[in-house]
């Protein structure tokens, strides 16, 4: 399965038993990526994680 980094464009090959929601790394550019679907294969910039601290 193969899918397009929204950063950088290169197409990245996803592994097996990717699920949708999993992050992973592009291997070009380094930018953390969300899996948005399986089918078609889409990702997408994967949110910032903010700090809670108990505000």
């Amino acid at each position: 399965m193969r899918a397009e980094c929204p950063e950088c464009a290169a197409e990245i090959t996803l592994p097996a038993g990717t699920l949708e929601n999993e992050i992973i790394a592009c291997p070009d550019c380094g930018a953390e990526l969300e899996v948005v679907s399986l089918n078609p294969p889409t990702l997408a910039l994967a949110p910032e994680v903010e700090e809670d601290w108990g505000e």
